[in-house]
């Protein structure tokens, strides 16, 4: 942490008695949790049902041949505590719907690397007035790093901040902090698992994952300055 230190001084101290949990820990998530780890964050939950694919080689910080087939919270924590030994981490796996019992007043922030519309929404929505969230809009079929912090209702061009504003308009939600591009979405889609995955390369989902870890600090730092 010496070299942390020597940027942030005394302030260098404050993220350890942190607590942040990211929920989906894919090609933005992975990234964001390594981050705050690396940043001196405490305290991370990681939440996620999935297991690494070959399919996740391409962006995924977890992703190695050897972790195929295995649980993304399992992966990502034990890379974390290899990381920082002493630092505290949670595993959920699971897919965060709006049923899923999870107690947000114990954290600090959230930060919303899910990529299902629905589950985004719910849980923004049990944020809503107990925590802070940043909010990732889409990372796919992206090719440059140009990604800005912005209120949810100031974004624009972004196909998933589009659908986002209109449903946290109809539940009510003044206001959201998202991660989003201007990049007009190019590409196009595939079928995979199922599911139609868009088109990715190997350094967007980290820009937007940058992009995130510094606003939580940023945050986490000022929240640490009022108390």
């Amino acid at each position: 942490m010496n070299r942390t230190r020597l940027l942030l001084g005394q302030d260098a101290e404050k993220p350890a008695s942190a607590r942040v949990a990211v929920f989906g820990v894919g090609g933005v998530g992975g990234y964001v949790a390594e981050f705050l780890a690396r940043a001196g964050v405490g305290h991370i939950a990681l939440i996620d049902g999935d297991t690494v694919s070959a399919s996740n080689l391409n962006r995924q910080i977890i992703a190695l041949t050897s972790t195929i087939g295995q649980k993304k919270t399992q992966v990502c924590a034990r890379r974390l505590k290899d990381i920082n030994p002493d630092l505290e981490v949670e595993e959920f796996d699971l897919f965060y719907t709006q049923d899923t019992p999870f107690d947000f007043s114990r954290y600090d922030l959230i930060a919303d690397c899910i990529d299902t519309v629905t589950s985004k929404v719910a849980l923004i929505k049990a944020c809503s007035g107990v925590v802070p969230v940043i909010s990732c809009m889409g990372t796919g079929n992206k090719r440059s790093t140009n990604f800005e912090l912005a209120d949810i209702y100031s974004t624009s061009v972004c196909p998933l901040a589009r659908v986002m504003r209109r449903l946290l308009k109809q539940a009510n939600i003044p206001s959201l902090l998202v991660v989003y591009s201007k990049e007009q979405p190019s590409g196009g889609v595939i079928e995979e698992g199922g599911r139609h995955a868009p088109a990715s390369i190997s350094y967007v989902p980290a820009a937007a994952a940058a992009k995130i870890a510094e606003s939580a600090i940023k945050l986490l730092l000022s929240k640490n300055q009022a108390e």
